[in-house]
This record gives C-alpha cells, sequence and structure tokens, in this order.
C-alpha cells in the first residue's frame, strides 16, 4: 500500500483538504481514487445519509458471514438462557435478533426492540415485539422496565466512552445478562503514524470486498465514518479494544465478564462480550 493513503489522511487531519485529495489521487489503489474523488465533489455528508450505501455495506462483503455467525450465537444463546424478557438496544433493521429468533427453538415473551431511526426500526421484522424509538440513552432513562438478557449488536460503538459509561451503569441493575458484539480495534494513540497507515491499511481491504459496489458504499458510508475517525468531526464511531470493553463494563457494576472471539473481519476481529448484571433474573 502507498504511503500517500496515510499522508492523505495525516493532511486531511491538519485541515489541507487540498493537499489530502492531491496526496490520495497518487495512490494507484481503489481506496485513494475513492478518497481523492469524495474530497474534490461535495462529499461531505453525515452518515446513512445514502441508505443504499449502508444497505450495500451491511448486507455485503465480510459483513454476510459476520451476521450469519452472530445470529447463530444469539440463537445459542437464546436456547440456553431462556430469557422472557429481550431487550436490543440499537436493533437497526433487525439484522442480528431476526435471523436469532428464527433459529432459536425458545423465543422470549416480551421483546423490547430499540432504534432512533424510525425507517430501520419499522423494518424489524419481528411480529409482537414492543418498538421504541429512541436512542439507548433516552430509553433507559425513562423506561423502568428490567430483563432476563440485554444484547447490542455493534451498536455502543455509536456512543461516545463517557456517555457509554453512564449508560452502562443504568443498564446493569436492569438485565441478568448482557452480550455485547463488538470488534477488538488495536490500540494505537489517535492521529499517530502507525493508526493513520492501520486505518488505511485497513479500509483498503473493506472497499476492496464490495466489487461493483465498492463505489456505492466507499462515497455513502465508509468514508464519511473513516474521515469522522481521522479529523472527529461529524464523529460516529468511538470503538476501543476488548480489555476496555471489558473494564468499562466492570465499572459500571456487571460481573463475570467473558469475551469470545465471534469473526474474522476486515476491519477488525468482531467478538462477543458476555457479562452478568446486577438484575436477579
Amino acid at each position: 500500500m502507498s504511503t500517500h493513503l496515510a499522508d492523505a489522511l495525516a493532511a486531511y487531519r491538519a485541515g489541507d483538504r487540498a493537499r489530502a485529495a492531491n496526496l490520495a489521487g497518487r495512490t494507484d489503489s481503489p481506496l485513494g481514487a475513492e478518497l481523492s474523488a469524495y474530497l474534490t465533489t461535495d462529499g461531505a455528508g453525515p452518515v446513512y445519509d445514502q441508505p443504499r450505501a449502508f444497505t450495500a455495506f451491511i448486507r455485503g462483503g465480510g459483513n454476510v458471514e459476520l451476521y450469519r455467525r452472530l445470529s447463530a450465537e444469539l440463537a445459542a444463546r437464546y436456547d440456553r438462557l431462556r430469557p422472557e424478557s429481550l431487550l436490543d438496544l440499537g436493533c437497526g433493521d433487525g439484522l442480528a435478533v431476526v435471523p436469532a429468533l428464527a433459529q432459536s427453538s425458545f423465543r422470549p415473551s416480551r421483546i423490547d426492540l430499540v432504534e432512533p431511526s424510525s425507517g430501520l426500526l419499522s423494518a424489524v421484522d419481528v411480529p409482537g415485539a414492543n418498538r421504541f424509538e429512541a436512542t439507548a440513552q433516552e430509553f433507559l432513562a425513562s423506561s423502568g422496565s428490567t430483563w432476563n438478557l440485554a444484547q447490542s449488536t455493534f451498536a455502543l460503538q455509536s456512543i461516545p466512552s463517557a456517555e457509554r459509561a453512564e449508560l452502562l451503569r443504568n443498564l446493569c441493575p436492569c438485565t441478568a445478562t448482557l452480550v455485547l458484539a463488538e470488534f477488538d480495534v488495536p490500540e494505537q494513540p489517535e492521529g499517530s503514524a502507525e493508526h493513520l497507515h492501520s486505518l488505511a491499511a485497513r479500509y483498503e481491504r473493506g472497499v476492496a470486498e464490495y466489487g461493483e459496489d465498492a463505489s456505492l458504499v466507499a462515497q455513502g458510508f465508509l468514508l464519511p465514518v473513516l474521515l469522522g475517525l481521522v479529523a472527529d468531526e461529524q464523529r460516529t464511531n468511538w470503538e476501543q479494544p476488548a480489555a476496555d470493553w471489558s473494564a468499562q463494563l466492570a465499572g459500571a457494576g456487571f460481573a463475570e465478564i467473558d469475551v469470545e472471539p465471534l469473526a474474522d473481519y476486515w476491519w477488525s476481529p468482531a467478538v462477543l462480550v458476555t457479562a452478568r448484571g446486577s438484575h436477579a433474573g
């Protein structure tokens, strides 16, 4: 991979969009071409502005195998734990929970789905579920309910760390068990040369997975996320290594925290984190 990509990200972080576009265009990589095009056009909208791009991303590339494994693991937990009540925080359009319920021989009698996007929430095919159009923070602040099992799949990463810590403290006494699916991202100082080279290399792999949809996915989803990580503008992700997830859960009062590998992935290895809350269940 050309060092021009990492240099382009460094220039963007420094506020020099034109230089970033020039450096990206000097690479011979698909990511470089997409980044140059994004920076020299009006590509600057918030993530999810282009629903087709997100749909192509989440239902293509490495996500196909990732979500296949995730749904199978969730289904196994439903069968083992047999929760009468289930909470899904940030359920999206149900890509994880719908097939998990379909595969499981046990179905919770109460299923609460929380998602701030009305469009995504309305698309979740779980008949009889309670639907709450709200952020996880808003929902927990007003709910007053308890659950045998709470889950969140690649959603809590979208909450800044300090807010997430408070959310987890509020959630701990409300659930007997919590299952998180997240990414075990490398520990690298943000903005360092190591970090920018790593971002460029990993996003290069990601774009390569999408074939004919590569430009749609890059322009409409991946590049806004990447540049948000680089310059902290319109940022949508505050990920952390698996060890930090464990520490944050412990700090919120969760116990018996277990981290299991879920799937290899172009971005970082996906893991399942299971923790015991303080609700008796």
